[in-house]
């Protein structure tokens, strides 16, 4: 089989003056492209345009030059401005009709909410004759299946959370069965604790070893770098076994596998299955921790709580850290990270607890105790253990490296007293 066949192609047009005015944060595109790359479709280009005509036409001829599949979101709204299905309408040479199945839908949702509809609403009954129409149980705009040739085009709402329902409900089975032989597959792993640059030279002579039709890709953020192992056409079969030569690479640093893995998720594993609780004490870091911890759904089943003192009064005041400790040593001390751990554990009564105390910066540093310095502890019922990091010159990398360290801490430290 050819590759370049085999391989379908998508790309993705987000249609809204918000967008580009930076008024709202394009979620859609990258929700939908993890969509389908999931199924092996190819992401080749995202385009973000006004609400203008001659724009929304543009983008979709450029699309479908190179594209099998076109998923646009935006635009379908019951107001004058949104103008996507009456261009595409004109575009694929059809005209809008009432439908009177979109308008039984409407009645029910507006009989589900006791609200009455009106005209402007009525209009979303109204609706390209030659398309397949995807029903929105989420909201009032119907989303829309054009074909050109052996090409597709998919219409979808911008808001987001009607979107990814029917991304789940409609559009996901339909690409599925239309593209089922698709071959692109591929594997992250998140590394932590290291510069991308640092990374890429421990990695050069793996990516020198990667066949035709596997690649290594970079994603560096604050917290991790990402590496994206993937795999095209025949080289799909190759893919765990460069994977597991990947992590053979890497043995010695912190990494976590999967898109989705991370310390946090793999502590909400580990605490929910032993029902074990959580606090936190936190003071450089800013509440950041607990905010990544209960990010996580569910987490109210094992996160307590936490407190976040900035001043020393603070700390001793809500946390009970000896005065005689901050004269002594500072806030910035092994002493005080560990009562800081040991304190909100006890106030709470949680089976583990950790802790930060630091310079995020970018003022405040000494030459004895640098911006970047940070002392976090881990704190449960048998022992209590705090390390001194130095990080960076950089506040809001400092807090985040912080946060993801403390968290790594903490998990090494609950599975050594808590295996799953």
């Amino acid at each position: 089989m050819n590759d370049k066949i085999s391989i379908m192609k998508a790309a993705i047009i987000t249609i809204g003056d918000e967008i580009l005015l930076g008024q709202i944060t394009d979620t859609n595109s990258q929700y939908i492209a993890k969509q389908l790359t999931n199924i092996g479709i190819e992401i080749i280009k995202i385009y973000s345009i006004s609400d203008k005509k001659e724009e929304i036409k543009a983008a979709i001829d450029a699309a479908l030059e190179y594209a099998d599949l076109v998923l646009t979101t935006g635009g379908l709204g019951p107001t004058k401005d949104d103008l996507t299905k009456k261009v595409l309408a004109d575009y694929f040479r059809t005209e809008l009709v009432f439908n009177k199945q979109a308008f039984k839908w409407l009645q029910e949702i507006f009989a589900s909410k006791k609200a009455l509809m009106n005209e402007y609403n009525r209009t979303q009954a109204l609706l390209p004759k030659n398309c397949k129409i995807l029903r929105n149980y989420k909201g009032t705009a119907s989303a829309m299946c054009f074909k050109k040739g052996s090409k597709v085009l998919i219409s979808l709402p911008g808001v987001p959370f009607e979107m990814e329902h029917l991304m789940q409900t409609q559009v996901m089975p339909l690409l599925k069965e239309k593209y089922k032989s698709s071959r692109l597959r591929y594997k992250v792993l998140n590394v932590y604790n290291i510069a991308e640059a640092e990374l890429a030279l421990i990695l050069s002579r793996f990516e020198e070893s990667l066949p035709a039709g596997i690649t290594l890709a970079y994603l560096p953020s604050l917290e991790m770098v990402k590496l994206r192992l993937t795999a095209k056409g025949t080289a799909v079969p190759k893919l765990e076994k460069y994977a597991g030569k990947l992590k053979t690479v890497l043995k010695n640093l912190y990494f976590t596998e999967g898109e989705n893995n991370s310390p946090q998720r793999s502590l909400a594993e580990i605490l929910t299955i032993k029902k074990l609780t959580l606090s936190t004490a936190e003071s450089c870091s800013g509440g950041n921790i607990a905010h990544i911890i209960t990010s996580i759904p569910g987490s109210s089943a094992y996160y307590l709580g936490g407190v976040v003192a900035y001043s020393n009064e603070l700390k001793k005041n809500l946390l009970n850290v000896n005065s005689a400790s901050l004269k002594k040593y500072g806030a910035l001390s092994e002493s005080v990270a560990k009562q800081m751990a040991e304190n909100i554990r006890k106030i709470t009564g949680s089976d583990y607890s950790v802790a930060t105390t630091g310079i995020a910066g970018p003022a405040g540093g000494t030459p004895e105790k640098p911006v970047g310095t940070v002392w976090i502890a881990v704190s449960g019922n048998k022992e209590t253990l705090a390390e001194r990091f130095l990080f960076s010159a950089n506040r809001e990398r400092n807090m985040a490296k912080a946060s993801i360290k403390a968290l790594q801490m903490l998990l090494n430290f609950i599975v050594k007293y808590d295996k799953i």
